[in-house]
């Protein structure tokens, strides 16, 4: 069916949702290609989109398809419960109940949130309450204009490819999502949830302190840009004994984002709030979070200035904290390990092997990370130390199996308040790391490619980048990972079957000095993302050499 003849049935479906039928009827044509070309899908973190009318939006329609799927797919398997979760975004709500009515007309009993959560309290909810599944309605860091849809398994794990194929099946039979409608159901099947997971939830957040009894000297500024972490990590550093003061017009959850720039860690916008409120109260460390509270931003006062860590800093400062101190009060592991990336900075790696533990790394995304922490749960050949994504994600303890920055918020509250009893910040520990295992520079950049002709686009570059391997003049090339033909190529010309992973589009180029470069298509929006990591003895050296290697990629692009 052509994307005209889909818009067509839309268009004149009897059960179509009135609002989007008026939205239809204002499309122009590049309007209705880009929203009926292709129907939404799940990608790397779920599925994710923009809002609006089209099989390639998100929509009541669409979740709804997603939801119907999931519940067949739960029923094949005799798994009869699933947590539900929302954020802030426009219509999350709305698409959190309607799932949970939905469910409940197909048998399900589900555990519905009286009001927004963050992403990681989802995943301690399916725990919390012994669930096959949950659900959580959420863009993340997306701009405004996204919403989206989480699905995890019974562990608290975001559905990993093979399951995640499973659903997709069910998903894909569905013919006609415009007629999929909620029957009658029986509303003691959905269990309103309020304050009860809360209170163990934090519990456990408190939990993972290692240094309790220091005094807290330092002052935080925070802000959760309008998302659902302000009550979660406000109340676990207040707890704790922080002095945190919150940039209060961005308090407020706010699908629109009124307040900010943008909700997005890894952009320096997300950061002008907290930055002038810290600089009013000469605050110590600065804290944001993404929308549903999985991610975390981090700025560091240093010599009178602020200074943004990235997301490769972050992570590698609080692993610096966490195994210094496991080794000076004497805690020790059988088989230590933490997990990262393959587009994630070696220096993390570094920094743990430094302590002697090891580092596994998994594809982009961290359902990935939480698979390997069920896996050695369940063999007790490894224990979990650590786990991180270079964009500004972590996991201290894994009571959680996703990202969680309530946590990492309140380690690295303490990392910064015991550095600074020690004259020193987090800047300060992030050089003393370079000291130790190099000096490592990581940025990455990327090109928007939206709608039917950038996914043509997109297709077109990384065909050309297998056909046509680039070099770097003056850096010779070791290896190059292919994670979608599952190869390496070695610079002698031999190859190799590319083990342990599942097949994902994404390229590694491995160069002779340390350095890589790696490049993905995003699996939760329309663009084609770089990676850069540099290798130096400067950290200035390390800069330019990442400079230089950008303009050669964006040449090679063009």
């Amino acid at each position: 069916m052509t994307y005209k003849e889909k818009y067509n049935e839309w268009l004149n479906h009897p059960k179509l949702d009135k609002d989007l039928k008026t939205e239809l009827l204002s499309m122009s044509e590049k309007d209705i290609e880009n929203a009926f070309y292709t129907n939404i899908e799940f990608g790397t973190a779920g599925m994710r989109g923009i809002m609006g009318a089209g099989s390639n939006r998100i929509n009541i329609h669409t979740i709804r398809k997603a939801t119907l799927g999931f519940a067949n797919y739960l029923n094949s398997k005799g798994k009869k419960s699933v947590a539900i979760a929302y954020d802030n975004r426009n219509h999350s709500k709305e698409y959190a109940y309607d799932c949970a009515k939905l469910l409940a007309s197909k048998g399900i009993k589900t555990y519905l949130f009286d009001s927004l959560r963050p992403t990681p309290e989802l995943s301690f909810t399916v725990r919390y309450y012994k669930c096959d599944g949950g659900i959580m309605i959420t863009a993340s860091h997306n701009p405004k204009e996204y919403n989206g849809y989480k699905l995890y398994d019974e562990t608290g794990c975001q559905l990993i490819p093979e399951l995640a194929k499973q659903v997709t099946d069910e998903v894909n039979k569905i013919e006609d999502l415009l007629s999929i409608s909620i029957d009658d159901y029986d509303e003691s099947l959905i269990q309103i949830v309020n304050d009860e997971v809360d209170a163990a939830y934090y519990s456990e957040v408190l939990g993972i302190s290692l240094r309790k009894d220091l005094k807290k000297d330092i002052k935080i500024a925070y802000s959760p840009e309008h998302g659902a972490s302000f009550v979660p990590v406000t109340k676990t550093l207040k707890l704790a004994g922080y002095n945190v003061f919150v940039v209060e017009n961005q308090a407020n959850p706010d699908g629109n984002f009124s307040n900010t720039k943008s909700p997005n860690p890894e952009e320096l916008a997300a950061y002008e709030g907290v930055l002038d409120l810290a600089r009013k109260e000469d605050c110590d460390l600065l804290l944001v979070c993404d929308p549903d509270g999985d991610r975390m931003g981090v700025g560091v006062k240093h010599n009178g200035e602020y200074i943004i860590l990235n997301g490769n800093q972050t992570g590698a400062v609080l692993l610096e904290y966490i195994l210094s101190t496991y080794k000076d009060l004497g805690i020790t592991f059988k088989n230590p390990v933490m997990f990262n990336t393959i587009v994630t900075s070696d220096i993390g790696e570094a920094v743990a092997n430094y302590y002697g533990v090891e580092c596994e790394k998994t594809l982009t995304g961290f359902k990935y990370i939480g698979n390997k922490v069920k896996q050695y749960e369940k063999n007790n050949e490894k224990t979990y130390v650590f786990g991180y994504e270079e964009s500004y994600g972590s996991l201290i303890k894994p009571f959680v199996r996703d990202k969680d920055a309530t946590q990492a918020c309140l380690m690295l509250a303490e990392a910064a308040n015991y550095y600074h009893q020690l004259g020193k910040d987090l800047f300060d520990v992030l050089n003393d790391i370079f000291n130790h295992v190099g000096y490592f520079y990581d940025r990455q950049f990327s090109i928007q490619l939206p709608g039917a002709d950038g996914a043509i686009k997109l297709q077109q570059i990384m065909s050309n980048l297998r056909e046509k391997p680039f070099e770097v003049v003056g850096y010779k090339t070791l290896k190059i990972e292919d994670y979608k033909l599952r190869k390496i190529s070695y610079a002698d010309g031999h190859d190799e079957k590319l083990e342990g992973y599942d097949v994902t589009d994404a390229l590694k180029y491995y160069l002779e000095d340390g350095s890589f470069i790696a490049i993905r298509p995003s699996g939760t929006e329309p663009k084609c993302k770089f990676y850069l990591s540099t290798k130096a003895d400067s950290y200035e050296n390390a800069k330019q050499k990442a400079d230089s290697f950008k303009e050669v990629l964006s040449e090679i692009v063009k």
